[in-house]
C-alpha cells in the first residue's frame, strides 16, 4: 500500500481557524440582532425571527453560486491557470448581481402574498413587512459579500473574509445597540434601526471585500471576457451549483417539516419544540469549527484535484475528517461537562429545559457522524461533486429522518425522544453515505481538469 502524500496537518489548520473567527462573528451578527430585538420588544423578536428563516430562501442562489466558485476558482489555482482565476472571478461576481438584483425586484413584486402564505398574524403585519422590504434591499450587495468571500476562500487568502465579517459585526453590532437600543446618546430607531444596520454591516462587508480584490488585480487584468469562454465555462458552474443549491432548500424544508412533527406530537409538543429551538442554538454554535472544517476542505480538495492530484485531495479529506472529529469530539464532551448550566441558561422553564438536555443528549452522541457529513461534503462541493451531497443528504433526511421521526414521535415512544432517536439514526446513515462515496465512488470526474491515466496534471476543461 502507498503512503499517503504529504497533506499537511499544518496546511489545515492555517485555512481552519481564520474560518473558524468568520464563522463566530457571522454568528454573532444574528445573535446580537435577536438579543437587541428582544429588548425592543417580544414583536420584533418574533417578526425578526421570521424574516431571517426566509431570508435563507433568497441567499440559496447565491450560495450555490459560491460553491461552484470555490470549485471552478480552487481547482484552476491548482493547475496554476491564473488567467482563468481571474476570468472566474469576474464571471461569478456578475452572476451574483445579476441575481441578487433579480430576486430583489421578484420579491417586491411577490412581498404582500409571500406575507400572506406565512401567515404572518396581523399585529405583525407592518412590522414584518418592514423587516422584509430591507432584507430585499440587501441582496444585491449580501449576493457579493457571499461569493467575494468564496472567491478569497478558494485562493487560500481567508484572512481576507475574516477581516471582511469582523468589520460587519462591528457595525452591526454599533448600530443595533446605537440606532436600535439609543445607546451611545444616539436616536433610538428601535426595529428600523435593527434593520438598517444589518444594511450597512452587509453593505461594509461587500465593499471591504471589493477594496481587497483590487491589489490582486484580479477583475482588471482579466478584460472583457470572451463569449465562447462564457459558454463553456457556465456549464460547468451550473453542474455544480444546481444540486448545491437544491440541497439546501432540500435540507432546510426538511427541517421545517421536522418542526412541525415536533409541534403535532400526541404529548408535550410546546416544551419539545421550545426545547429544540434551544438545543439549535447550542448545537449551531458548537458547529462552528466544524463549518470551518467544512470550508478548509473544499479549497484543499479543489486545489489538489485542479493540480492533477486525486491522492492528494483523498488524502486531505481524511485528515481533515480526523482532525476535525477529534476536536469536535472534545467540544462536544466540554459541552456535554457543562449541559446543566447551559440549558438552564438558554431554558428557564424547567420543562423546556429537560427537552433540550434530552435533544441535546442525542445530537452530542451523533457530533462524529453529522461532522463526517460536513467535512465530506465539504470535500465533494471543492471537487464540484455536489450532485452526491444532494443525494446523501436528501435521502438520509427525507427517506430516513422524516419518516422515522413520525413513527417514533407519534407512534412508538409518543415523545420528543422518538423524534431526537430520528435524527441520531439518520445522522448515522448520512455519514455513512457521504463517508462512502468519497472513499469509493469517482468524484474525480467533476473536475475541470482532466486527469490523465498517470496521475499527473492533465488537461484544462474550461
Amino acid at each position: 500500500m502507498t503512503r499517503l502524500p504529504a497533506a499537511r496537518f499544518r496546511d489545515i489548520w492555517e485555512l481552519a481557524w481564520p474560518q473558524t473567527l468568520m464563522m463566530v462573528f457571522n454568528f454573532l451578527i444574528g445573535f446580537v440582532d435577536v438579543w437587541a430585538a428582544g429588548r425592543i420588544d417580544s414583536n420584533v423578536q418574533a417578526s425578526l425571527g421570521m424574516i431571517t428563516q426566509l431570508s435563507f430562501f433568497f441567499l440559496v442562489v447565491a450560495m450555490a453560486v459560491a460553491n461552484g466558485s470555490v470549485a471552478a476558482i480552487s481547482q484552476s489555482l491548482g493547475a496554476g491557470l491564473v488567467s482563468r482565476v481571474r476570468r472566474y472571478t469576474v464571471l461569478v461576481l456578475g452572476l451574483g448581481l445579476v441575481c441578487g438584483a433579480a430576486i430583489l425586484l421578484g420579491g417586491l413584486a411577490v412581498a404582500g402574498p409571500l406575507l400572506s402564505l406565512l401567515q404572518v398574524p396581523d399585529e405583525l403585519r407592518d412590522l414584518t413587512a418592514y423587516f422584509l422590504r430591507v432584507n430585499l434591499y440587501i441582496l444585491p450587495c449580501y449576493y457579493l459579500l457571499v461569493i467575494t468571500n468564496a472567491v478569497f476562500r478558494a485562493q487560500k487568502r481567508v484572512f481576507v473574509p475574516m477581516a471582511a465579517m469582523v468589520l460587519a459585526t462591528a457595525v452591526n453590532t454599533f448600530g443595533d445597540l446605537g440606532f436600535g437600543l439609543g445607546w451611545f446618546g444616539l436616536p433610538s430607531y428601535g426595529y428600523k434601526g435593527l434593520a438598517w444596520s444589518t444594511f450597512a454591516s452587509v453593505a461594509a462587508g461587500m465593499l471591504f471585500n471589493l477594496a481587497a480584490l483590487r491589489p490582486a488585480r484580479l477583475v482588471r487584468q482579466a478584460g472583457p471576457l470572451p463569449w465562447r469562454w462564457i459558454r463553456r465555462a457556465l456549464p460547468y458552474l451550473w453542474k455544480v451549483a444546481w444540486p448545491g443549491g437544491l440541497m439546501q432548500i432540500i435540507w432546510q424544508s426538511a427541517y421545517m417539516v421536522l418542526f412541525a412533527i415536533t409541534a403535532s406530537l400526541p404529548s408535550g409538543s410546546v416544551p419539545a419544540l421550545a426545547g429544540m429551538t434551544a438545543g439549535l442554538r447550542v448545537e449551531s454554535a458548537l458547529f462552528l469549527p466544524g463549518m470551518a472544517f467544512n470550508l478548509t476542505a473544499g479549497i484543499l480538495v479543489g486545489q489538489s484535484l485542479g493540480a492533477g492530484r486525486l491522492d492528494l485531495a483523498k488524502g486531505y479529506g481524511y485528515r481533515i475528517l480526523g482532525l476535525g472529529v477529534a476536536i469536535m469530539t472534545l467540544l462536544a464532551l466540554i459541552v456535554w461537562w457543562a449541559v446543566d448550566p447551559v440549558t438552564a441558561f438558554i431554558a428557564p422553564d424547567q420543562a423546556v429545559r429537560a427537552e433540550a438536555r434530552s435533544y441535546l443528549a442525542y445530537n452530542l452522541l451523533a457530533i462524529p457522524f453529522t461532522l463526517t457529513s460536513m467535512i465530506m461534503a465539504g470535500a465533494l462541493n471543492g471537487a464540484g461533486a455536489t450532485l452526491y451531497n444532494l443525494l446523501a443528504f436528501g435521502l438520509s433526511s427525507w427517506l430516513i429522518r422524516l419518516p422515522l421521526a413520525w413513527l417514533l414521535g407519534h407512534e412508538v415512544l409518543g415523545s420528543a425522544e422518538g423524534v431526537w432517536l430520528a435524527m441520531l439514526v439518520s445522522q448515522v446513515v448520512q455519514s455513512s453515505l457521504a463517508l462512502y462515496m468519497f472513499h469509493r465512488w469517482d468524484w474525480g470526474r467533476f473536475a475541470l481538469v482532466k486527469r490523465r491515466n498517470n496521475g499527473e496534471n492533465g488537461r484544462a476543461a474550461v
